[in-house]
């Protein structure tokens, strides 16, 4: 007689898969359903208040008495995460370094940037040999695989603020790490004419290969606040006011390959139009006062406030003052996700849509 046909129970198909480290593509299903529209926002919107931040930067020059090795950094954690990070793909925190303090110099696969708070151009980072100096809102690259180290010879603490792509660099599983050679600062480079600084520019020695990526840049305070001065009176975005995007000088791309940084301006009473992007965000207040929202949660920004805007997540930045403008540096991973043709955006695509200022049309002649 022939045996009745018997059913797998999927419950038990699943747990015997599970057995043999396999698993059935039914199961993501509903994770499927899920990103029908996108996907949740990967954190929470969060802000640090300077207020916060500053005493336990100084609490943290007596609980770390030299930073020789360890980097004297409050690292901000999103509370919406559940790993390290201020977004999940991005790093960011304050370090201080004391009067007259040496940070040894190391190297990492994780990129960094170094956006200065308090510091008067005597202090400096030396990348790959080469004096970068520290004043007020510079910003400082230190690429992937560069030796880095940070000297304060004034008799003044300096204060900057740091942005890395760690829990990026730790998801793929990259990290790569060395101190330099017996724990120490790197020698300088004797000569400023060998400095890659120098043909960043558009001036460049016609005999060298051009170096693209990963190497040493200072981009001053003063220049950048100029082009923003330079471009108030124009319509700017409708999403983020004047912004401005630190381009690599040399191969027109972004900052770092893993890292974008932007500078905006919001005008007076300006309020920009709510959006969303793949993109996560953390910024720097440089100037000013306002509130940025982030969906229903409102943040109450001054200067020297930090705060984070998770991607897919509406948001929309207003400037409460009506006489004063107000600043904000941040640092996204723009680059990361165009890289993979990932970058989307709500309404609309605002990034690069515009054209450029056109030709003047030629002066009617008079009668």
């Amino acid at each position: 007689m022939a045996q009745p046909e018997r059913k797998k129970d999927l419950k038990l198909f699943d747990a015997e898969l599970s057995r043999l480290h396999m698993t059935g593509q039914w199961v993501y299903d509903d994770l499927l359903v899920k990103a029908i529209g996108g996907p949740r926002p990967k954190g929470e919107p969060y802000i640090w208040k300077w207020e916060t931040v500053y005493p336990k930067l100084m609490e943290a020059c007596e609980a770390l008495p030299e930073s020789q090795t360890a980097r004297r950094s409050l690292l901000f954690n999103n509370p919406g995460l559940d790993v390290h990070g201020t977004t999940h793909t991005l790093l960011m925190g304050i370090q201080i370094i004391k009067p007259g303090e040496e940070a040894w110099a190391h190297r990492h696969t994780m990129a960094a940037i170094r956006f200065v708070i308090q510091g008067d151009g005597n202090v400096y980072t030396t990348v790959d040999g080469e004096i970068c100096p520290m004043e007020n809102y510079d910003l400082i690259l230190t690429p992937k695989w560069t030796w880095h180290d940070h000297r304060n010879p004034t008799n003044k603490p300096t204060i900057w603020l740091d942005a890395l792509d760690v829990p990026l660099i730790l998801a793929l599983n990259l990290p790569f790490y060395e101190p330099y050679p017996g724990n120490q600062i790197q020698p300088l480079k004797s000569d400023e004419g060998e400095y890659l600084q120098r043909r960043a520019g558009p001036i460049r020695p016609t005999w060298e290969k051009t170096k693209t990526v990963d190497f040493p840049l200072r981009y001053r305070w003063k220049d950048t606040e100029a082009q923003l001065k330079a471009l108030v009176k124009t319509e700017g975005s409708p999403y983020d006011g004047i912004s401005l995007e630190y381009v690599n000088p040399i191969a027109g791309g972004s900052t770092l390959p893993t890292l974008g940084c932007w500078i905006q301006m919001l005008r007076p009473g300006e309020r920009t139009k709510k959006h969303r992007h793949t993109s996560s965000a953390m910024y720097f207040v440089v100037r000013g006062e306002g509130t940025t929202m982030v969906g229903e949660k409102a943040l109450e920004w001054k200067q020297r406030d930090s705060f984070v805007v998770p991607n897919w997540a509406w948001h929309e930045h207003i400037n409460r003052s009506q006489s004063d403008e107000a600043i904000l540096f941040s640092v996204n991973d723009i680059p990361v996700l165009n890289a993979f043709g990932l970058y989307r955006e709500e309404p609309e695509n605002s990034l690069h849509a515009v054209a450029a200022p056109q030709v003047p049309a030629p002066l009617q002649a008079k009668d």
